[in-house]
């Protein structure tokens, strides 16, 4: 299980959980990779596998629920019109489960930092919101210790990436 979260006001560290991930396995049974050129970029949409996301992923929302658990989610092309881009990505060290606080406070450090070097301004000055993936202690027991953020836009669906946005 992943979970995602969102930032959607000042980093007053407000957290709304949206959706959970989950697999039996790190990789889910009935989801797909998501399908990809040569280079690597998404090149149609499917649904798929949550672990198979890589920074520069585009994708639309799973749903609009508070907390929900789903193993694919819907990508897309970076130039069709997406909800969230993947922006940053790192694993937290290795070893016992550091517990859910830990790892929600290490996800909104990491995604918080590195969302001035994408966007060309804080998220303080920004109109832009952050969301990240993180892992569960289930999913962690199989080896998920991965930090995926997520920018978006308040006003809707984007076309194209929102790298250098400066807004």
């Amino acid at each position: 299980m992943r979970t995602l979260t969102a930032r959607v006001a000042a980093p007053a560290l407000l957290i709304v959980a949206l959706a959970g991930i989950s697999g039996c396995g790190i990789l889910d049974d009935t989801a797909e990779p998501a399908v990809r050129d040569e280079s690597g970029e998404i090149t149609a949409s499917s649904e798929a596998d949550v672990f198979s996301l890589k920074v520069g992923d585009c994708l639309n929302q799973t749903t609009t629920e508070e907390t929900a658990e789903v193993s694919s989610v819907p990508t897309v092309p970076c130039d069709q019109p997406h909800d969230s881009e993947a922006y940053a990505a790192t694993d937290m060290p290795d070893g016992e489960y550091p517990g859910d606080q830990a790892v929600i406070d290490a996800s909104d450090t990491f995604c918080y930092d590195q969302f001035a070097t994408f966007v060309g301004l804080t998220y303080d000055e920004s109109t832009l919101e952050l969301a990240s993936f993180f892992p569960t202690p289930e999913s962690w027991d199989q080896g998920d210790h991965e930090i995926m953020c997520f920018i978006s836009s308040p006003d809707g669906q984007v076309t194209g990436t929102l790298a250098g946005a400066n807004r």
